[in-house]
């Protein structure tokens, strides 16, 4: 057995009664851990090679504790908690970054992404959504769908009520970890597996999908779609939108750049470079005909938006008159020109 992991995690989550996994929460997932620790537990968790997840018992845990607590503390301590569960137990051990075979995986690699161990596109998420049950996210956790009916019944007949807040695969990233220095106006807009940056604001109608999230310091008011990468110090705009690989940017990875904006209900196809405005309203995909003009505003060609993709100091507009799409920087018509075929 090689001692080399790519992640290891100890989770507590629910099942439902058929014995399947609805979700998993991990207090402390590593990344890259030791070889040491990796030897000391995978003995008694009977591991030997391979992406596992593997069940044990809160007995299991308390002796993975003491032959953690010497080598890693955090570890050790999570595991002495964890032995007093009165829920179901699961290690999950990844030998390597590969497609994901369980739902404790899938619940890993998304916990890897919002403890910001990992930075969206960083980690293997594919076949992800066959392995995440559409659950109901209520007030007393996850439940089956085909268990909730039966289990709003029981609530009522106590004189309580179990509230649904949503009916998803994917529970909020909040009720899992909230990484240090952001704030959240409103914690169900973000989805485990959001990345989020030191000194992020995410206001009321601002949203960040899986996979997805901003380097920061940044404002957020608008939506960063999955897939979608934010730069330092840039700004989304009330209700703009970024397009995901979900809803047609294909294998085209969309990022915005350090220090854009993007203007209020404006919108991206294309990935930004560094200090690039898009002005509000303006949808600019990856084949809008832009006109683009040098630094004194003469034309030097129609393009499409595509072959501006990743480069900066951009200020993407609509002619008020004409209608027009056009695209203003600071550069010469030569410079442009080079710029163009350089990234051709």
């Amino acid at each position: 057995m090689s001692n080399s992991l790519f992640s290891i995690a100890f989770g507590v989550g629910t099942q439902n009664r058929q014995g399947a996994w609805l979700e998993v929460f991990y207090a402390q997932p590593l990344l890259n851990p030791s070889a040491e620790l990796v030897a000391a537990v995978a003995p008694i968790l009977g591991y030997t090679e391979g992406n596992q997840a593997i069940s044990f018992t809160t007995a299991q845990a308390a002796q993975l504790a003491e032959a953690v607590k010497g080598i890693d503390a955090v570890q050790g301590k999570l595991l002495t908690r964890l032995a007093e569960s009165h829920k179901p137990l699961v290690a999950t051990l990844l030998a390597e970054d590969a497609q994901l075979t369980s739902t404790p995986e899938a619940y890993l690699k998304l916990h890897l992404l919002s403890h910001r161990l990992v930075k969206p596109h960083g980690v293997s998420l594919a076949g992800i959504f066959p392995l995440l049950p559409n659950v109901a996210w209520t007030s007393q956790g996850a439940i089956d769908l085909s268990e909730l009916a039966e289990l709003q019944l029981e609530a009522r007949l106590r004189g309580e009520l179990l509230e649904v807040f949503s009916v998803d695969k994917f529970p909020k990233m909040t009720d899992y970890v909230v990484p240090a220095g952001v704030r959240i106006a409103d914690a169900a807009r973000l989805r485990l597996g959001a990345y989020v940056g030191e000194g992020t604001t995410v206001m009321h109608e601002g949203f960040i999908n899986f996979n997805a999230g901003t380097e920061g310091p940044g404002m957020i008011e608008g939506r960063v779609s999955a897939g979608v990468f934010v730069g330092k110090g840039s700004d989304l705009g009330g209700g703009c939108s970024t397009m995901g690989t979900l809803s047609g940017g294909g294998n085209i990875v969309i990022k915005v750049g350090e220090g854009c904006l993007i203007g209020a209900n404006a919108g991206i196809g294309i990935p930004l470079g560094d200090r690039n405005t898009v002005e509000s309203g303006l949808y600019v995909t990856a084949g809008t005909k832009v006109a683009l003009l040098d630094e004194h505003n003469n034309l030097v060609k129609v393009v499409k938006a595509r072959e501006l993709a990743g480069q900066t100091d951009l200020l993407f507009r609509r002619n008020s008159e004409t209608g027009a799409v056009e695209c203003k920087t600071h550069k010469s018509a030569i410079e442009l020109n080079e710029a163009l075929h350089a990234h051709n």
